[in-house]
């Protein structure tokens, strides 16, 4: 096809036209003259049009399309598709200016014009595919990409499934969708489509999702093709560069850098190639250049991403030049332009931030990077130490999930390990255990270092929590020999490794303390108080074993020498507290933690003291109930402030549950105690208290198993005063010899204690009780019982005249002491009831056995006498047959036998068989013989051997038959001569 090469303009009436040689276009005013005067029609104004704009005079361009659109004559055939062009063609420049610009308010102004104009596009033919295609492409430069797709998918299924732009425009959406998949297949399409003329921007389109694909060599032969086909393309330039860069070898990093060297000579505006070489020159420390391109860069594209790198590569510069305010106006700039994906600046910020000690601000930023790159191990580290140093535990929570999945990705991080140690010493110290062996061990594998002291006292400490007394006891002394090491060696850090020393000497001598070498730990703590006689924390720690002694005098003595150095130290105060409330001195006490409320009125270990003074006044033995309801309420209140300080507080919930227990409000309690336990089963009085409103709800049985529960878990099996709870519980329950038993094993821990000994006679004396209301009782039980009411009486009229008042009511001890008297003095009817009824029940055994003795004497005469009259039976039987057998003997006659034959005869008179049935030969006295005859010369033949086996086959069973049917051998004369049966003859016959 002939390529056109003019145009012709004809003259207004006449026959002449104007030729336009395109190569030879005049001026575009001039043009424009001519067009206005001569108003050819309006694809000749088109035409003009799209040659300025080929020859890059866009001013030409523009007025030609303009002035088109409002003067060109439209009244010819086919006139709606040239206005369409017009429109079309217009609006695509001012597309195309709106994404070249770099002002955000002129790219909104050129896009406004393109939207009117394929507005009246529209009107004229909507469904035209031409500017179907032109609006698709606008909404996508406008970033609408929805409304793209339906423009392209209009096209490709209603107007024509092949058309090019619609296909690319299409991948376009698909790409900026991430599906990289889909896009490359549309590309692909588009080049089976169009093979000869498709530009070098589809084979970068095709690269670009090869990239995303992590296909990178089909993706370097793609942008490679797209160079053979424009050697200018900068875009293939700058891809196969990046692809270069990623390798991290020299050659491919030399020519990745020729390359954006290239690709900026050709386009010295090109953000991208801009951005790369400054990314290039930031790791040249060649920072001037790298400011220089990156501002470039900046402003050379009104596109935001790329912004926001130009902006990140200017922070990094003054990061790295520890310029931070500069830093952190760039880096807060590139989070304002880049993308979501785009973590990099929200990194530095986070930097940022914890320089500026702000850690909230930087926990965000490094948060915002793990929400889109989980697994970065250096967020994860940074984001875990900022968390670990929380208050709140809901963070250190997450701060200790964070730092196990950093050392799992990273095992070999000591500094991991061991801040995820230190956040886990207060929740797993198992887990803290393991993190510090773990750091150890690459200590001394990886970097052939000693553990550091400071590690292994940690790990002590541990050990002390764990109760593991001995081993943190062999790691403290490991401890301070390494100090000992270190302080030799060293020669300016002496004062340091000295004060570690006498940490960890006052560690061991805890250690001591906790098993029982009282001598040892006091000996350390003096030796440290010799050496430094203002460490506080030994005059503490001496007291404290003073106060366990029961040596409340010297405990006080030692905490008012901590006082001499530190008037106002809290701790001390607290201790006095304490020992005040030990010897229930509820006035002192009161005022010591007062103190402590003076100094800060916000100080819940004073608050929560101060309400357990008022909720134990409650349950003292003499109290005013007037008052009751006012200390009940002065409790909750200060419970109440202390939640409303420290939501987390369990001692104040705790407390809370227990005066609205006092208050008999026992469901309500049992829910707040099982919540406290449910968040801290390391409390020792939740438990407890829980097993307190399980018997005021008489449920014993629950609180015998929450008792034992506790003692086990606490390993408090000698407490004397749990012990007490148990028994009471087993008392409530009626098992009143366990309850004894356990009230016996806390006596004998503490014998002092008369609130035990008080228990145990009440014990005694409800056991005798039970005993003697029972009528059936046992003289020994009724006698022992007779023993623990004396026993209980003697002890109660004891406690009646000597008790402890601050512990139960003397007059209660008279009272139970009259009451054993009572039952004493019914003893006597007891013992005398009890031996009647025994007297009574040995004779009714007597009477039953003879009776049974008798019963058996009788029975066995009665089977005595029926086995007499069987026998006698019997003997009469055997009589009897012996007498027939004799009386038939001399009757049977019997012939010789003829010769052997197979059958026997039968004689007309009659026969007898050989075939002898069993019941006579049972009772015969001699053997038949075959040569005897009768009178009358009738002889006995023998019958046939068929016969003779019937018989004998019938002998064995007819046995047990013979002395029943003996007599039936007799038949009657005139019966028939049958097989198995004797026919008599008589002397008659």
């Amino acid at each position: 096809m002939t390529e056109v090469k003019c145009v012709e303009i004809p003259l207004r009436d006449s026959d002449e036209v104007i030729e336009l040689d395109f190569d030879q276009l005049p001026q575009s005013h001039e043009c424009l003259a001519i067009l206005k005067e001569e108003r050819p029609n309006l694809r000749v104004w088109n035409t003009l049009a799209q040659q300025y704009y080929k020859k890059d005079d866009k001013p030409g361009f523009l007025s030609v399309l303009e002035t088109a659109i409002e003067e060109a004559p439209v009244d010819y055939p086919e006139s709606d598709q040239d206005l369409m062009t017009s429109l079309d063609s217009l609006a695509n420049y001012y597309v195309e200016l709106g994404k070249k610009t770099k002002s955000k308010d002129l790219t909104r102004e050129y896009f406004g014009k393109a939207a009117v104009l394929f507005s009246k596009g529209d009107k004229i033919i909507m469904h035209h595919e031409g500017h179907l295609v032109s609006r698709g492409c606008f909404y996508l430069a406008d970033g609408k990409f929805d409304q793209a797709e339906i423009q392209f998918n209009f096209v490709l299924t209603q107007l024509n499934n092949k058309n090019p732009p619609a296909l690319l425009g299409k991948a376009s959406v698909l790409f900026s969708r991430k599906d990289y998949t889909g896009a490359l297949s549309l590309y692909k399409q588009v080049l089976m489509l169009k093979p000869k003329t498709c530009r070098a921007d589809l084979r970068l389109g095709i690269g670009h999702c090869y990239a995303k694909l992590n296909k990178h060599d089909l993706a370097r032969l793609a942008f490679e093709r797209a160079l053979q086909l424009d050697p200018n393309c900068v875009g293939a330039m700058v891809a196969l560069a990046v692809l270069g860069l990623n390798t991290k070898m020299a050659d491919p990093i030399r020519n990745g850098v020729d390359l954006l060297s290239r690709a900026y000579a050709i386009d010295q505006g090109n953000a991208m190639a801009l951005n790369h070489l400054a990314n290039h020159f930031f790791y040249k420390n060649d920072f001037d250049k790298v400011q220089h391109l990156a501002l470039h860069a900046f402003h050379s594209t009104n596109v935001e991403p790329i912004q926001a790198e130009s902006c990140y590569q200017l922070a990094r510069v003054f990061h790295a030049m520890q310029d931070y305010d500069q830093a952190f106006k760039y880096y807060y700039q590139a989070t304002q332009f880049a993308d979501s994906n785009y973590v990099l600046p929200h990194f530095g910020l986070g930097q940022l931030y914890l320089a500026r000690n702000d850690p909230t601000n930087a926990a965000n930023s490094f948060e915002k990077v793990l929400k889109i790159q989980s697994d970065n191990y250096e967020s994860m580290k940074i984001l875990g130490s900022i968390y670990a140093s929380s208050n709140d535990e809901e963070k250190k929570e997450k701060a200790s999930t964070l730092l196990k999945k950093a050392t799992t990705q990273h095992p070999d991080d000591i500094e991991a390990w061991i801040e995820l140690a230190s956040i886990l010493e207060d929740s797993d110290i198992q887990g803290a255990l393991t993190a510090y062996d773990a750091a150890a061990r690459l200590l001394q594998e990886t970097l052939d270092s000693h553990i550091p002291p400071e590690i292994l006292n940690n790990v002590a400490s541990l050990h002390f929590k764990l109760d593991n007394f001995t081993e943190a006891m062999k790691t403290f002394r490991t401890a301070l020999e390494r100090v000992k090491h270190e302080t030799n060696k060293s020669s300016d850090g002496s004062s340091y490794y000295n004060t570690m020393s006498v940490t960890i000497t006052y560690n061991i001598a805890r250690s001591h303390e906790a098993l029982c070498e009282y001598d040892e730990a006091e000996k350390l703590y003096k030796q440290i108080l010799k050496d430094h006689p203002n460490y506080i924390d030994c005059y503490l720690r001496l007291g404290c074993m003073a106060r366990d002694k029961r040596q409340f005098y010297e405990a006080l003595d030692w905490y008012t020498e901590a006082l001499v150095i530190e008037r106002e130290h809290k701790d001390t105060w607290s201790l006095i507290g304490n020992l005040h409330m030990m010897k229930q001195e509820w006035g002192p006490a009161q005022k010591k933690y007062e103190r402590i409320l003076n100094q800060n009125k916000d100080d819940t270990y004073g608050l929560v003291a101060m309400g357990n003074i008022w909720l134990q006044t409650l349950y003292q033995p003499a109290k005013d109930a007037s008052k009751n309801k006012r200390h009940r309420d002065r409790a909750l209140s200060l419970y109440k402030q202390v939640i409303r300080l420290d939501p987390r507080n369990f001692y104040a919930a705790n407390g809370i549950g227990a005066a609205l227990a006092q208050s008999n409000f026992h469901q309500e309690s049992r829910e707040i105690f099982a919540q406290v336990r449910e968040a801290t089963a390391d409390m020792f009085d939740v438990w407890l208290n829980l097993a307190h409103v399980y018997i005021e709800q008489k449920q014993y049985s629950l609180a015998i198993q929450m008792y034992q529960n506790c003692i086990k878990r606490f390993k408090i099996n000698q407490n004397p005063e749990i012990l007490m709870y148990l028994a009471r519980a087993y008392f409530k329950d009626g098992r009143l010899r366990i309850s004894k038993t356990i009230l016996v094993k806390a006596f004998h821990t503490s014998p002092q204690e008369t609130l035990l000994l008080f228990n145990i006679c009440l014990v005694l004396q409800s056991m005798a009780v039970v005993v003697l209301e029972d009528e059936y009782s046992k003289v020994e039980d009724i006698e022992e019982a007779i023993k623990h009411l004396e026993l209980a009486h003697k002890y109660f009229t004891f406690l009646g005249n000597d008790g402890d008042k601050t512990k139960f009511d003397p007059r209660l001890a008279t009272r139970e002491s009259q009451q054993c008297s009572d039952l004493l003095s019914q003893a006597q009817y007891h013992v005398s009831r009890a031996i009647k009824r025994r007297q009574e029940e040995q004779e009714s055994i007597r009477k039953y056995e003879e009776n049974h003795k008798a019963s058996i004497e009788k029975k066995k005469f009665e089977e005595l006498h029926i086995q007499r009259t069987e026998e006698a039976k019997h003997q009469v039987i055997n009589q009897q047959r012996s007498q027939y057998v004799e009386a038939t003997k001399k009757l049977l006659v019997f012939e010789d036998p003829p010769a052997k034959t197979n059958r026997s005869k039968k004689q007309d008179d009659g026969t007898i068989s050989d075939e002898i049935s069993s019941e006579n030969a049972i009772g015969m006295q001699e053997p038949i013989t075959n040569n005897c005859k009768d009178n009358k010369g009738t002889s006995m033949k023998k019958r046939s051997r068929k016969h003779a086996t019937q018989a004998s086959k019938k002998e064995t069973s007819n046995k047990r038959k013979r002395k029943v049917k003996s007599k039936e051998l007799i038949s009657d004369s005139s019966g028939t001569d049958e097989p198995g049966q004797l026919r008599i003859v008589g002397d008659n016959e």
